[in-house]
């Protein structure tokens, strides 16, 4: 079986979804990964290393254009040293409509780790890079061929 290249999915077509179900039109990239830990274990009669997973840790970006400081707002409630750090959680969505078709992903106990209070360049437009941690996710809408 060959790949239908129309078939492949892009990029053109991600969203990410705020909390509340709002479209953050401004944002041009996001990605999430978790990182696993591991602990090496030794195994009697072979020379070979075990490993048992021990950890998993959740990090990410989202990139986009800067048009509002209602992020940068949220975000800075933990610098008043008396509120809690801003917490969310995040919808990444694809739907091209020429692939098999919708792939939704809810990123849980989202925490941004870093303020990018300010950044700019002369003659340049101004974008943002956010980073965060988060805990837990949930594939909502998996890709499957059609039969």
């Amino acid at each position: 079986m060959t790949l239908d290249a129309k078939r492949v999915i892009s990029g053109n077509y991600g969203q990410l979804f705020d909390q509340d179900g709002v479209w953050l039109s401004n944002v041009t990239s996001v990605e999430a990964n978790i990182e696993i830990g591991m602990e090496e274990i030794k195994l009697a009669g072979t020379r070979w290393l075990g490993n048992k997973t021990t950890t998993l840790k959740g990090s990410g970006s989202i990139n986009g254009y800067l048009v509002t400081s209602e992020w940068i707002e949220k975000m800075a409630q933990v610098t008043d040293d008396v509120s809690s750090p801003y917490v969310t959680e995040l919808v990444v969505k694809l739907d091209d409509p020429e692939s098999f078709g919708a792939y939704r992903v809810r990123l849980k106990n989202v925490t941004f780790d870093r303020i990018p209070v300010i950044n700019y360049e002369v003659g340049t437009i101004v974008e943002q890079e956010f980073t965060f941690v988060f805990s837990g996710y949930e594939i909502l809408d998996k890709i499957r061929p059609s039969a």
